[in-house]
């Protein structure tokens, strides 16, 4: 654990605040591994005073930042990408320690990071306009984008590092500075970070303050952050409850947001399906990152003719899950973020049975010398009704929900019959019921997909959802444009000053 504090520039104590110069003078905050409850290192806070400074010194670096040519910007971003490949392997190490992930997650989420710096850096000759005919003789009419101002990342535990990169890479090359809260769970990797981006911009001779970062109460500096009108647009990932709030008090000072909320993601498994290949996509799915993903595969709706030879298939496999360390090489499973969470999986699946609902597999808490006092369950499968409101809520943990369709059009509305709405799938080999998933009367999910799982999504296309998931798309394809304002331009280049509408004002 030293060697990897020490590769990415931290200390025992850290101050938690950026803006060019490190600040921090309020309460500690420990960070402690769920792998076996032992204090990693210490964040000092920052107050709502310090916050107000690096707020108002990020608004003034943007003001510089935004002068430079958008190539020059991607430049710099794609320095912090090669910067990020230096310390993949600390960095991914530490994302393991703070939140639990396998190693291999740890480090892929790290290749996010790389992933988007390189497609932001291609961005940066890209951010383009469109021309329009005006209908006005003698004049021209386009459109062009303009850097938007500071953004506000509010990021959550599950990815700790690449929904910064998500936001700040696309942000950067835009013309923005990002002002980041990262989660109270995991801020070491929110320091080692914006270290890693201090470092890039002071080798470049822009100021830092561009990458500048809030680390404390929600109560307190977070509100700050959502009242605050330097702040155009706020960029926030976490639950429902918490989108909810943050989209009333930005909305309320007309600020924008992008909000990246709950995910309640079912696959629908048909009769025609491969069921070899949708048991490894839903064990992924629902088992990965232990199913503290957003993406995370909780519902399972199989065709009635195939759902207890899926069942037996899921279970079996359930029972040769190595759970454990996850910087052991070998472990498939690592340990819930914290005590919480664990409470609210039991919790969970004792509004299961209570309900009526049979537990299939798993669903205990795992003690012992092996799991060292650390946040360890088995994952667990369960036979309910798509209706209860236990299986409409989203549990941020390993328990997947078993249930069996008849129709396709009875699939499909069990599918949608939630209120979140960001990732889904079906597997089929059937291209009618394929095509009848991704058309207008299927998924109502922001991300569908067929024969591939709820889990995983690429860089290249826009991430988001619907309904309570908040509606948000950050990434690929043009969700860049959220990040700047767009402005219309109409250029008058005749003698004459005729109206639009054919409107005659005055002789």
């Amino acid at each position: 654990m030293h060697d990897i504090l020490k590769a990415l520039d931290l200390a025992d104590v850290n101050p938690g605040g950026f803006c060019g110069e490190w600040l921090g003078s309020g309460e500690a905050l420990e960070s402690v591994s769920p792998i076996d409850g032992e204090r990693i290192a210490t964040v000092t806070q920052v107050t709502t005073d310090e916050y107000r400074q690096i707020a108002g010194r990020a608004h003034a670096a943007f003001l510089e930042w935004r002068m430079l040519p958008a190539p020059r910007r991607g430049e710099i971003v794609r320095q912090l990408g090669n910067a990020l490949r230096e310390h993949k392997e600390a960095l991914g190490a530490l994302v393991t320690l703070e939140m639990g992930k396998i190693r291999a997650e740890g480090q892929g989420e790290v290749q996010e990071m790389i992933d988007i710096c390189d497609f932001a850096t291609g961005l940066s000759r890209q951010l383009y306009g469109l021309t329009m005919h005006s209908e006005r003789p003698g004049h021209r009419m386009y459109e062009q984008w303009h850097p938007l101002g500071v953004v506000g990342v509010i990021s959550a535990f599950n990815f700790p590092v690449a929904v910064w990169a998500w936001n700040s890479a696309i942000a950067a090359v835009c013309g923005d500075a990002t002002l980041w809260k990262p989660s109270s769970k995991t801020p070491l990797t929110a320091v080692a970070c914006t270290r890693i981006a201090e470092r890039v911009c002071r080798a470049n001779g822009v100021d830092p303050a561009i990458f500048a970062l809030v680390i404390g109460k929600g109560s307190s500096v977070g509100e700050e952050l959502l009242h605050d009108r330097r702040i155009p647009l706020v960029s926030a990932t976490g639950s429902c409850r918490m989108g909810y709030h943050v989209g009333e008090v930005v909305h309320k000072r007309l600020g924008r947001t992008i909000l990246e909320l709950g995910g309640n993601n079912a696959i629908i498994v048909s009769q025609h399906a491969d069921l070899a290949m949708a048991t490894r996509a839903i064990l992924f799915g629902a088992v990965g990152t232990a199913g503290q993903r957003c993406t995370s595969t909780r519902r399972i709706i199989a065709h009635e003719s195939i759902r207890d030879a899926l069942t037996d298939r899921l279970v079996r496999a359930y029972a040769q899950i190595r759970i454990g360390d996850p910087l052991d090489p070998h472990t498939v499973m690592g340990p819930l973020v914290d005590t919480g969470a664990v409470r609210d999986m039991m919790s969970a699946i004792h509004e299961v049975k209570k309900a009526g609902g049979e537990l299939l597999c798993g669903g205990d808490k795992l003690d012992g010398p092996k799991y060292r006092g650390g946040c360890y369950v088995t994952p667990a499968i369960a036979a309910v009704k798509n209706e209860w409101q236990i299986v409409q809520d989203e549990t941020f943990a390993p328990l997947l929900y078993m249930m069996g369709y008849d129709t396709l059009d009875e699939a499909i509305a069990m599918h949608n019959g939630v209120p979140q709405g960001l990732s889904s799938s079906i597997f089929t080999t059937n291209l009618l019921e394929a095509e009848r998933f991704l058309s207008v009367a299927g998924s109502d999910c922001g991300i569908a997909n067929v024969n591939i799982g709820t889990s995983g999504a690429e860089i290249g296309g826009a991430f988001g959802g619907e309904k309570e998931t908040g509606g948000g798309r950050e990434s690929g394809s043009d969700a860049w444009k959220v990040y700047m304002r767009r402005q219309t331009n109409t250029i008058n280049y005749s003698t004459d000053l005729p109206l639009a509408q054919g409107i005659k004002f005055g002789d």
